[in-house]
């Protein structure tokens, strides 16, 4: 093949070459891969959000109604108050129950009154009379089916 042959088949060729290469067009399959990219992170993306909404609902629900959450916080703050009421009733019963022991022990008049009260000890010559403890059962027969 001569030279001018192939200089002017070279520049055809070469000037096609460079139209494709100068114009920067983007390739069909360059254009389908970005198109997919875009689609998979707009779906990673949307999957991220609804998983870290999904959790925070989660979290949410067991902090206010979980095992440990704020309702059961709150009734047992109710029963410690509720049992630091009995404990000081049960503190004052204990002083008064203490106080009526140290009478005891000290003072015979406290204890004759004692043996008085639940033994019905007298002294000579003294009469005592026992009613009884609800009027209303002794008053009213009961009648009962035949």
């Amino acid at each position: 093949m001569p030279f001018a042959a192939r200089a002017a088949i070279l520049a055809v060729i070469g000037s096609r070459m460079s139209i494709k290469s100068s114009s920067k067009q983007p390739s069909r399959w360059t254009i389908v891969v970005k198109t997919a990219r875009l689609r998979v992170y707009g779906l990673r993306r949307t999957a991220a959000t609804v998983a870290v909404g999904a959790l925070a609902v989660f979290v949410g629900y067991h902090a206010v109604l979980g095992h440990n959450g704020i309702t059961v916080f709150e009734h047992k703050r109710q029963d410690t108050r509720s049992l630091q009421v009995q404990m000081q009733d049960l503190q004052r019963e204990n002083d008064r129950l203490r106080g009526h022991v140290e009478r005891l022990r000290n003072d015979p008049g406290a204890i004759e009154h004692q043996a008085r009260e639940e033994l019905h000890y007298t002294r000579p010559g003294e009469i005592i009379y026992t009613l009884p403890s609800d009027p209303k059962a002794t008053s009213a027969p009961v009648a009962s089916k035949p």
